[in-house]
């Protein structure tokens, strides 16, 4: 039964094998430090933090996020260690919360291995401080205790460190927070907060995991398995809802062995836009809306055209229940949403959080295993009657033979869960709308171009290794609230490495041009125009499908007046409108102020940039979506290494893509490096010109 702690209160620990669960509701910092007998923590060693997210015994998240699961094996510590403080903190200058309360209370659990809870502890009270001691593990009298604690710093990581005796506390809070902010780029975002019922409404049979007698199923929300993980929204900042706490829910395919679940938060709905065929109203969401109707002097609008504040319904029921014990036939749109569009973007999330999970529980079991053979094996060695002989040879045999069992079962509850996800994404795939759709899916040739702006856009593919074959759609938000960096350089992959450096350079501008003509093509007739920068005219192959299909105002920038002219105009706007939102007075914009939201693609940077140039580019990075200025970089990171650490600030604002396959990108939960495939159409379609030439009739047809 678990302990509902308050602070101060302590509880027996059962077993020393542990997981700690915390749920923030934003992303947050987890660590952890050892301390001796008096409380000091010896030296930077004893802390485990995201920079360094593991010591003996102990292993914590690699990333910021607004879940995690710290694993801990008390019996491995030093023998020196006598307590675990378990740490949280605010991440800095990424432009989230500075305390603690303006955000949910955090609530953290410690859990067997098997995922029953045995004691947790919702944190209260806080307000002005932005890190917190959530919990203490101690050793009394030699058994292993929790506390809660619950103490909170005002002045944060630096504090609490020194706190704790540490004498390297400022530079080493220092370090944390820039390990942090290092890894923002490569995260995959979170999707949005669930329903208090849970985004994931499906219609298949559930396996609880030891001690759970009923079974809910997984949303399509930010719940952490395994160690690492991050939480670095490109949708944007979203309300999260107080974590129902107490209850932890499982669904079909979050476990494997140790039975990893999911915790129910709160949420945002969103639903459909009420603009009826031929308006010209403002399709925007969030940061980077569009301006007002009619493409000039109207109201600046930043509601999401599908958003409402109300929860959503359940989804109708669309399939017969499963039979018992077996997984009920996958539908496409199971999940919870306002519309179809929303409830195949929720599907799609909690796909991809089950993979995440799934494949967490596999690894945590097999690291399991290999972690007791060695012990095992170490208390043969330690012996010398039994290193030799039939008694050492038995011995080896029945450890390997139990880390065999436990690796099978794994696999087997692995594979179990794999097949029903395959089997899901067999339903979901062909029902997908435009936005969400891959190329080679037949949707696109009933393409029509909308009235309505979508919820997300899908940029590429993700999968893992343990199934290469079961793909997941890489959504992102819409409006843009994140820059795209499309990396040409060879560093990386082992694809990247094997690629001619002209063939990458060629596959990165591809990629850029296919993720323009998506843009496009999901926008409504008028809303959203694409501007070129190609100061060598390097990208003009490439290119010919925007330039050929007219969708393009004007031709690919080239030559320094080019670059200066179309950087100019587009910081102009994006401080016309900032100035307007700042000034509480969007509708003094100038009448000729195009309204369209604007994307701008920049080839070959930073070759024919001057200082000048590469500040505007800064800004439109940083104030840009805001105002409806959409970045996308096509560009080797090692050409601008000249310019020194002045862009490190520029190429971490963007969500880094790769014109081949790549594992650079982590999930919100598991932080799982995932390999991201870019979305080209197949070769000899034309796909792209068909969509692209019906986004520019449509264009021409909106101007007359």
């Amino acid at each position: 039964m678990t302990a509902e702690l308050v602070r101060g209160q302590n509880h027996p620990l059962p077993q020393t094998r542990l997981e700690i669960r915390v749920s923030a509701g934003q992303p947050v910092i987890a660590g952890a430090t050892l301390s001796d007998e008096h409380g000091k923590v010896r030296g930077v060693e004893w802390v485990a933090h995201p920079g360094s997210p593991q010591l003996p015994g102990l292993e914590v998240s690699r990333q910021a996020a607004a879940d995690h699961r710290l694993a801990v094996d008390l019996g491995a510590l030093p023998e020196s260690v006598h307590r675990v403080n378990v740490l949280l903190a605010l991440p800095v200058g990424v432009g989230g919360p500075v305390r603690f309360g303006a955000v949910a209370a955090p609530f953290v659990a410690v859990t067997g291995l098997d995922g029953a809870e045995v004691a947790s502890y919702t944190i209260t009270d806080l307000d002005a401080e932005s890190a917190v001691v959530a919990l203490e593990l101690y050793l009394r009298q030699g058994a292993w205790k929790v506390r809660a604690v619950g103490q909170g710093y005002a002045a944060g990581l630096a504090e609490m460190l020194g706190d704790q005796g540490l004498p390297q506390a400022r530079e080493l809070a220092t370090a944390i927070q820039d390990a942090v902010a290092s890894g923002l780029a490569r995260s995959v975002s979170a999707p949005p907060p669930r329903t208090p019922d849970g985004d994931r409404a499906r219609h298949t049979a559930a396996h609880p995991a030891p001690g759970q007698t009923g079974a809910a199923v997984p949303g399509a929300d930010q719940s952490s398995t395994g160690t690492p993980s991050t939480g670095t929204p490109s949708h944007g900042p979203h309300t999260h809802g107080t974590p129902s706490h107490g209850t932890t829910a499982h669904g079909p395919n979050t476990h494997g062995v140790g039975g990893h679940g999911t915790t129910p938060h709160g949420t945002n709905a969103h639903g459909t836009n009420a603009h009826g065929p031929g308006s010209r109203a403002p399709q925007a969401g969030g940061p980077g809306g569009p301006l007002g109707a009619g493409g000039s002097g109207g109201p600046v609008n930043y509601a999401h055209p599908g958003r409402q504040a109300a929860a959503p319904p359940s989804p109708p029921p669309t399939a017969p229940p499963a039979q018992p014990g077996r997984p009920a036939t996958p539908v496409a749109g199971d999940a919870t949403g306002w519309s179809m569009e929303e409830r195949l973007y929720n599907q799609v999330w909690g796909m991809f959080e089950d993979l995440a999970r799934a494949t967490a529980a596999y690894r945590s079991a097999v690291d399991f295993a290999e972690s007791r053979m060695e012990q095992e094996l170490d208390r043969v060695l330690s012996d010398p009657r039994s290193r030799i002989g039939s008694t050492g040879d038995n011995a080896r045999a029945a450890a390997r033979a139990k880390h065999d069992k436990l690796v099978d079962q794994a696999r087997e509850a692995l594979d179990r869960d794999l097949a029903q996800l395959a089997a899901e994404s067999a339903v979901v795939e062909p029902a997908l709308p435009p936005a969400f759709a891959r190329w080679d899916n037949p949707v696109w040739h009933g393409y029509r171009v909308p009235m309505e702006v979508p919820m997300a856009l899908r940029v590429g593919d993700l999968h893992l290794p343990e199934r290469t074959d079961l793909r997941i759609p890489m959504l992102v938000r819409l409006p843009l609230e994140r820059g795209l960096w499309i990396d040409s350089g060879r560093s990386g992959s082992d694809a990247a490495l094997m690629t001619d450096s002209g063939q990458l350079r060629r596959l990165a501008m591809d990629t850029a041009v296919a993720t323009a003509a998506r843009l496009l093509s999901v926008y409504p007739a008028g809303d959203f125009s694409v501007h070129v920068i190609d100061p060598a005219g390097s990208g003009a192959a490439a290119l010919a499908p925007l330039v050929q299909s007219g969708v393009l105002d004007e031709a690919p920038a080239a030559g320094a007046g080019g670059v200066a002219a179309v950087l100019a105009k587009l910081t102009q706007r994006a401080d016309l409108v900032q100035m307007a939102i700042r000034g509480g007075a969007p509708d003094s914009l100038p009448p000729g102020l195009d309204a369209a939201e604007q994307l701008l693609i920049v080839n070959d940077f930073p070759h024919g940039f001057d200082d000048r140039a590469v500040t505007q580019l800064r800004y439109l990075a940083d104030e840009g979506p805001a105002a409806g200025v959409h970045l996308m970089m096509v560009a080797d990171r090692e050409d601008a290494s000249a310019y020194g650490p002045v862009l490190d600030p520029l190429w971490r604002s963007l969500l880094r893509i790769t014109p081949v396959p790549d594992d650079h990108l982590a999930d919100p939960w598991v932080g799982h490096a995932w390999t991201f495939e870019p979305l080209l159409a197949p070769p000899g379609s034309q796909v792209l010109q068909q969509v692209l030439g019906r986004a520019a009739e449509a264009r021409r047809a909106w101007r007359r």
